[in-house]
C-alpha cells in the first residue's frame, strides 16, 4: 500500500550561490553559501568537503562553539572559518 507523504511546504525560489575555497593556515575549506529569502536573512552555508551546513547569521557566528559544532571542526579552525564569514554573513 502506497502513503502518500504529508508535505509540510513544497516551494521552488531562486536562489544566489556563492562558491569559495580558500586555505587557512592549516585547512582547505570549500564552501557553498545560498542567499535565500527564507531564514530570516541568514545564510544556508554548506561544507562541500564533509556534506554539513547550517544556517548562519550574525548572531550565530558570535556563539560559542556554534560552528565546531555544526561543521565537526576544531577551534583553531572555527576561528578561520569565522573570519572569512563575518565578511561574507555580517
Amino acid at each position: 500500500m502506497s502513503h502518500e507523504p504529508f508535505y509540510l511546504y513544497d516551494e521552488t525560489e531562486e536562489t544566489t550561490t556563492r562558491f569559495v575555497s580558500f586555505m587557512g593556515e592549516s585547512t582547505r575549506f570549500d564552501l557553498a553559501i545560498i542567499k535565500t529569502s527564507r531564514f530570516y536573512g541568514k545564510k544556508l552555508v554548506v561544507n562541500i568537503q564533509n556534506g554539513r551546513s547550517a544556517i548562519i547569521g550574525t548572531d550565530d557566528l558570535e556563539e560559542e562553539g556554534y560552528l565546531e559544532y555544526a561543521f565537526q571542526i576544531t577551534e583553531s579552525e572555527a576561528e578561520e572559518l569565522k573570519e572569512f564569514l563575518v565578511r561574507v554573513i555580517g
